[in-house]
């Protein structure tokens, strides 16, 4: 460990699947919310993807703007927080992130092959960051309605490149539509296999068709 790092927070999560899985999802919840927001979309996946566990941690900060809810990293812009507060922020939820990957991984004893992260908006930040800067590569990335943090820094970055199913409403009024395409073109840049899907009429959410789209990527990418 380098001098000033910190050692990674243990991240609270339920989980819901089979005692014996062949595969994992995990849930990476957006700015205010919590792992209970996401790992409702267990209940749809599970019918297809039955050979699978899903993970919903809760990021180790409460939100500043909602108490009772969490954040990856404040958001300057939202709630008066610095600019150095949210890159110190982030780097300790990477190291969360990291070490709560490698404990589901174990705790199942399933290699990185048998594991895809699902984010929602600043879930979908973390995701795309965190899993190509990961020594071994894992499954699948779906992103919804977020957008890729410092594209620049991808290429050079990037370890491994899994693929990647990116969808956004069209009526997003917290996230710009845009950011998909504009993620999309960074990542196809730096070599990942990219992929997306617009959901028409929506906002910042998750639309049906999203998460029909969002399942046949997992069942592919899992050898469902």
């Amino acid at each position: 460990m380098t001098k000033g790092a910190t050692m990674a927070r243990e991240l609270k999560s339920a989980r819901k699947g089979p005692a014996k899985a062949g595969s994992v999802v995990v849930f990476l919840h957006g700015y205010g919310a919590d792992g209970a927001d996401l790992l409702g979309l267990a209940d749809p996946l599970a019918p297809h993807l039955p050979d699978t566990a899903f993970y919903a941690p809760d990021a180790s900060e409460r939100c500043v703007n909602n108490p009772m809810g969490y954040q990856w990293f404040p958001i300057p812009w939202m709630d008066g927080s610095t600019e150095e507060q949210a890159r110190d922020s982030m780097a300790r939820s990477i190291r969360d992130i990291d070490a709560f990957l490698d404990k589901v991984l174990a705790d199942e004893g399933l290699s990185a092959d048998r594991m895809a992260l699902v984010g929602f908006s600043q879930g979908t930040m973390m995701a795309l960051h965190v899993a190509p800067r990961r020594p071994v590569q894992i499954a699948g990335i779906v992103g919804f309605s977020g957008r890729l943090l410092l594209p620049e820094a991808l290429a050079a970055d990037a370890r491994v490149k899994p693929p990647v199913l990116l969808l956004h409403g069209d009526q997003d009024p917290v996230v710009p539509f845009a950011e998909m395409g504009l993620a999309e073109t960074a990542l196809k840049a730096a070599g990942f296999e990219t992929h997306s899907h617009v959901m028409p009429g929506t906002g910042h959410g998750i639309s049906p068709d999203g998460l029909s789209v969002a399942l046949a990527f997992l069942r592919h990418h899992l050898g469902a």
